[in-house]
């Protein structure tokens, strides 16, 4: 059952209780999200001058990513302050990973990809959580399937990346990528709104990933598709 599709004036008092627990919860995930991005944005800004020295340091940058992501959130789930620092700190370093990318398509003229790349995203996002919310079907039955397709993908991905190295594939692999996260936004969403979450800032982290996946990979077709190469 959806969020929204609820009686709260016939509703017994915990009931509305709840559904207004549940509003509040999805309220501070979001604005969790909105800065999350802020910070994301703001570690693109400040390391852009020195993306050279980012990609001869990338996959050191990454690791990092997955250590804040898989212990330091871990870590300091319950202790209020210290989870908003890490979850700041993780999308920080995210923001300095896409610099790489960032500066390729600024350095070919393709500047304006971004923007396009970013509108893009927010519209898809936007679209896809309020179809999650509203919709009557339930998507809790979702997870493992596509925690199976995404250790696919991401074996595709290394794959390719080291030893197919084709441009066919890549282009596959991230419109995949696109439907993939496309996908858990709706699986996650419904989960949050149906209260399945315990921290709001665990819930901003499902809901920052898929955004971030769902950005890099329309930035990377565009990218593709609007080189003259």
């Amino acid at each position: 059952m959806a969020l929204y599709d609820r009686d709260y004036a016939r509703a017994q008092p915990h009931v509305r209780e709840q559904a207004s627990s549940n509003v509040a919860f999805m309220k501070k995930t979001y604005q969790l999200l909105a800065a999350s991005m802020v910070a994301a944005a703001a570690g693109a800004y400040v390391t852009m001058p020195y993306a050279e020295a980012i990609m001869q340091y990338k996959w050191f940058i990454f690791g990092a990513e997955l250590l804040v992501l898989f212990f330091g959130l871990s870590l300091s789930r319950g202790k209020p302050g210290l989870n908003l620092a890490m979850l700041f700190l993780f999308t920080f370093l995210t923001g300095v990973s896409l610099v790489p990318l960032l500066a390729s398509l600024i350095g070919a003229g393709n500047g304006a990809v971004i923007g396009n790349a970013f509108l893009m995203t927010s519209v898809l996002f936007g679209a896809l959580s309020l179809f999650a919310i509203n919709s009557r079907s339930d998507f809790s039955s979702w997870g493992k399937p596509l925690f199976i397709t995404l250790i696919v993908v991401i074996i595709a991905s290394l794959v390719n990346y080291f030893f197919l190295q084709s441009p066919m594939m890549h282009i596959v692999i991230t419109a995949g990528i696109l439907l993939l996260f496309g996908i858990f936004t709706i699986y996650d969403t419904q989960n949050i709104a149906n209260g399945a979450y315990d921290s709001e800032v665990d819930a901003a982290v499902s809901l920052y990933l898929d955004f971030l996946n769902m950005f890099t990979a329309i930035l990377q077709l565009l990218g593709i598709f609007g080189s003259d190469d």
